[in-house]
């Protein structure tokens, strides 16, 4: 696909609009770099990948790792093989109603008919 005409002059004018955008991008990002080292990069990100230097990355790392040690939490969600569903009685999220409806119908084969007691005419 996209081997139309009107597609290969929308690639040509996009890649003429990025070569005619290229320095205003760049001093934009020289810009932000200079008015503050420890700004948030969200709009550096958007420009270009940030490289974190090594000193401080060795920092970051540090505390990530005390962080992880605090905040242990058991997220693991115990699950029934068999019916599928977990310990809130709630079905994966993944699941469609179509199969929850079949699953409830399988389940529920084995109640409510019982056989009469005494003599069947």
């Amino acid at each position: 696909m996209a081997k139309s005409l009107r597609s290969k002059w929308k690639r040509k004018m996009r890649a003429e609009k990025r070569k005619k955008n290229a320095p205003k991008e760049l001093n934009r990002l020289k810009n932000i770099l200079k008015v503050d080292s420890d700004v948030l990069m969200k709009d550096v990100q958007e420009i270009a990948t940030v490289v974190i230097p090594s000193h401080h990355q060795e920092k970051i790392q540090s505390v990530k790792e005390n962080e992880k040690d605090d905040m242990k939490m058991e997220t693991e969600i115990k699950r029934n093989k068999k019916t599928l569903l977990d310990q809130n009685g709630q079905y994966p999220v993944w699941m469609n109603q179509r199969q929850i409806k079949k699953l409830k119908a399988k389940r529920g084969k084995g109640r409510g008919k019982k056989a009469a007691k005494g003599l069947a005419w």
